[in-house]
């Protein structure tokens, strides 16, 4: 992400880099995270997974998910990303968890913070996943205790695989969820 160096409402010279406020017109810039959702489909126990076409993180294997179009809500989002990355239309679920991470390890969107939320999403059995290869490279179903290691944005990726996996039913285990956080009692 290239910092500002102009206002965005008058065009003057900015004093300093974002949080700042232009002296010539008193509007406020700002460095904000980058909404984004992304959605942990399951069938039969497996999580579906895509292998990513772009950089950052070229091959490598990520959540279907992107970024949230203005004024979109992040469950919209992710299902709009799904359908986009994999031609699935998914029953979104209740919201795993929320991570920040960087976008890029370098170059000019590694200063691009992003604020990720990830929803729990079921397919019937019956749907037939299609790559669009302008969207990914190649989409696969894994079972949870075969997760490939090769991760895009291993920032917080990993981290979300491992909330899924604590969350996951267990075969012969019912439909209840592990919690995610213990809450913790006040201390005195």
């Amino acid at each position: 992400m290239t910092v500002p160096r102009f206002c965005s409402n008058c065009a003057a010279p900015l004093p300093a880099p974002p949080p700042v406020t232009c002296r010539a017109c008193d509007t406020s810039h700002w460095a904000d995270a980058k909404p984004c959702a992304g959605v942990l489909v399951t069938r039969e126990s497996k999580l579906l997974l895509v292998r990513r076409v772009h950089e950052p993180w070229l091959g490598l294997w990520d959540i279907p998910g992107g970024f949230c179009g203005p004024r979109e809500h992040p469950r919209d989002a992710a299902a709009r990303e799904l359908r986009e990355e994999t031609g699935l239309t998914a029953r979104i679920g209740p919201i795993l968890g929320i991570w920040m991470d960087a976008y890029a390890p370098e170059g000019p969107d590694s200063d691009k913070v992003t604020l990720n939320v990830y929803y729990h999403a079921s397919v019937d059995g019956a749907a037939q996943a299609q790559t669009d290869p302008n969207e990914v490279a190649e989409i696969a179903w894994f079972d949870a205790d075969a997760l490939p290691r090769e991760l895009a944005f291993p920032g917080h990726v990993p981290a979300v695989l491992r909330a899924w996996l604590e969350s996951a039913p267990r075969p012969g285990a019912g439909a209840s969820r592990a919690p995610l956080a213990r809450r913790r009692e006040p201390t005195a």
